[in-house]
């Protein structure tokens, strides 16, 4: 069971914390009221607080006594934009999470329910628990990553000479492309490959239509701003938060309010799945792509340094694709935050099964594999992907 405290004296935020669905949150403005709160529970019951952020010194002593008298708490600092300087202070007080200090009621109550979905992770009874449980790689895994990634370098060094080599002479910028990719455990690190794009590949991403997109669904519906009857002060508070009324529903349908909405649950449901469904972002006959990057990228010579990767730790031989940051924040309110509790990985069970299809695959059938490899991965799986992905490097479609 989960409880909800606010710990602040933000009238705005105190406002948009009622509206939170089938929640009463608990309003404070001292930190000893809210650990009198957090202590004063049932058996197994745990506490969301939101903490509004202050003057520093105050906000440390505040969350340092807090979470020294509480340890079924989860903290969440709401705040404006910080320096890393200020976020390893606040990370060191116990603070699990931050959100943004204007967070809408739809923003706030995702985050409750992202953090009671996860109760049995996040807290502890017996001892305190800060953070979510990391995937570790076992030992006879990170011991075949270094010898094959390390073999293969020596072995494959003259290709990597003559691709920097042909990369360079048809056109300017780096040799290698590094992005910031999402790996396991939700880690960010900069993922290397032999540069295949012109340098502003991406400035034009965002020219290209939605229509090139493989995985995306082109038929989208509107969906209007709705409200219902919820009685003559309601409606007036959600108008003095900025909310108009634009048409009503059945008391039966469940709203979810916003700072700046109103919404039928059924449609947000909608709206997010659509979006969840079009995380993965492929584009066909992408004409960003250079001639030496079409023909290293039909061979998949251009994933080749990401061997360097794998010897530093970043990444293992097999396992899920490392995803963009634009397509992981898409991934991580539904089950497929499974998928990150894995290797993540070169090659993995989702590339072979799609070269097997000729190249066609949808972003859900990705998902789940990914999630089924994530729980059920071992010594004979890796070795019949890498396997299959030795006889598939040949192909017509670019996975």
């Amino acid at each position: 069971m989960i409880g909800v405290v606010y710990l602040g004296s933000n009238a705005k935020t105190q406002e948009r914390l009622k509206y939170i669905p089938g929640q009463l949150v608990r309003m404070t403005n001292t930190y000893k009221d809210a650990a009198q709160i957090c202590t004063a529970h049932v058996a197994n019951e745990h506490f969301i607080v939101f903490f509004e952020r202050n003057v520093r010194s105050e906000d440390i002593t505040a969350i340092t006594y807090l979470r020294k008298k509480s340890h079924n708490v989860y903290i969440i600092l709401m705040t404006d934009k910080m320096t890393s300087e200020e976020r390893d202070i606040y990370m060191k007080c116990g603070i699990n999470d931050t959100i943004a200090k204007e967070a809408s009621v739809t923003e706030l109550n995702k985050k409750i329910q992202f953090i009671s979905d996860r109760e049995n992770v996040l807290f502890d009874d017996e001892r305190p628990k800060y953070h979510i449980l990391k995937f570790k790689i076992p030992v006879w895994k990170r011991l075949f990553d270094i010898f094959f990634s390390g073999l293969a370098i020596i072995l494959l060094s003259p290709i990597f000479i003559i691709t920097a080599i042909a990369i360079r002479l048809e056109s300017k910028g780096p040799i290698l492309f590094k992005s910031k990719r999402v790996g396991t455990n939700y880690t960010i690190f900069d993922f290397l490959k032999f540069r295949s794009m012109f340098v502003d590949a991406e400035d034009r991403l965002k020219d290209l239509s939605k229509e090139h997109n493989q995985y995306a669904e082109h038929e989208q519906e509107e969906h209007k701003t709705i409200t219902a009857p919820l009685g003559e002060q309601a409606e007036q508070n959600m108008l003095d938060l900025g909310m108009e009324s634009e048409m009503m529903i059945s008391d039966e349908e469940i709203m979810l309010v916003g700072d700046d909405f109103v919404v039928a649950e059924s449609d947000f449901n909608k709206k997010k799945e659509e979006e969840i469904n079009n995380a993965f972002v492929k584009i066909e006959n992408d004409p960003r792509i250079t001639k030496v990057g079409r023909f290293i990228r039909k061979y998949s010579i251009d994933e080749l340094p990401q061997l360097f990767n794998i010897l530093k730790g970043d990444m293992s031989i097999v396992g899920n694709r490392p995803l963009p940051l634009y397509e992981a924040e898409k991934l991580t309110a539904d089950k497929s935050i499974d998928r990150f509790m894995a290797p993540a990985g070169l090659t993995g069970l989702w590339q072979v099964e799609e070269r097997g299809k000729g190249g066609m695959m949808s972003a859900e059938e990705r998902k789940q594999l990914d999630i089924t490899y994530g729980q059920t991965y071992n010594f004979m799986l890796d070795m019949k992907i890498i396997f299959r992905t030795l006889f598939a490097f040949v192909q017509k479609e670019n996975v």
